[in-house]
């Protein structure tokens, strides 16, 4: 099948292994990205400030940086990495690591896109769904949850689009190991350096924006069935 978009074995491998890096870390993000973004939206503490911030940074530092720091933490050596390396999880030049830092660049766009949705969500129907004795959790899958839903669900496609094209921290953290950790955006930086590599480079360009936008405009429709969905209802 891949073969027919006039790709070689490489570049198809580059490919897969882009999705696969990409949907391990949306979905892995998914139930964390939640949680805080319902915890920004809906609660106020010592210290709400400081986690927006958090949470944002990833957006505002070079992502060089970023992957640096996750190769301080999760590398072989790293301050968390050395610990899980013991119980056989390695995220340093493996595919793991490559959907790690994924997941740290895309989670800012997946909890602002969910905050901004669970913040337009109308309290008085939450309170509401209290008064008559659900619990909070209850109020959160029941309420919540399905009025936020395609502004949650903009927010994965908004991470998986950014984690298909992520370069500078993946790079750093895990390197560019063909097969292994070389995903579209390496795979492209590769090419432009070898002599008469422009064409392919410029094929798995495409290749990239096709999937990207392809997942923005299923997120697009699915979005607009659901708010359908939930007018009928």
């Amino acid at each position: 099948m891949l073969s027919g978009l006039g790709l070689t074995p490489d570049e198809a491998t580059a490919l897969l292994l882009s999705v696969k890096v990409a949907t391990v870390a949306t979905l892995c993000s998914l139930p964390l990205g939640l949680a805080v973004a319902w915890l920004l939206a809906r609660r106020r503490f010592p210290g709400h400030a400081l986690l927006d911030g958090l949470v944002h940074l990833p957006l505002i530092l070079p992502p060089v940086v970023t992957g640096y720091l996750l190769l301080l933490g999760f590398g072989r050596r790293g301050v968390f990495g050395a610990w899980l390396s013991e119980i056989g999880i390695v995220f340093s030049f493996r595919w793991t690591g490559a959907a790690l830092a994924c997941a740290v660049m895309g989670f800012p766009l997946m909890v602002r896109a969910m905050r901004l949705s669970i913040e337009a969500v109308d309290r008085r129907l939450e309170q509401a769904a209290g008064t008559l004795g659900a619990a909070p959790p209850l109020v959160f899958l029941l309420v919540t949850l399905p009025l936020s839903l395609p502004g949650c669900l903009a927010g994965a496609v908004l991470a998986f689009a950014k984690a298909m094209g992520e370069f500078g921290a993946t790079i750093t953290f895990v390197s560019n190991i063909p097969g292994e950790t070389q995903t579209l955006p390496s795979a492209i930086y590769t090419l432009t350096q070898v002599p008469g590599g422009e064409g392919a480079a410029l094929r798995l360009t495409l290749v990239s924006v096709a999937v990207s936008m392809l997942a923005l405009l299923a997120s697009e429709v699915l979005a607009r069935r659901m708010r359908r969905r939930l007018g009928a209802g």
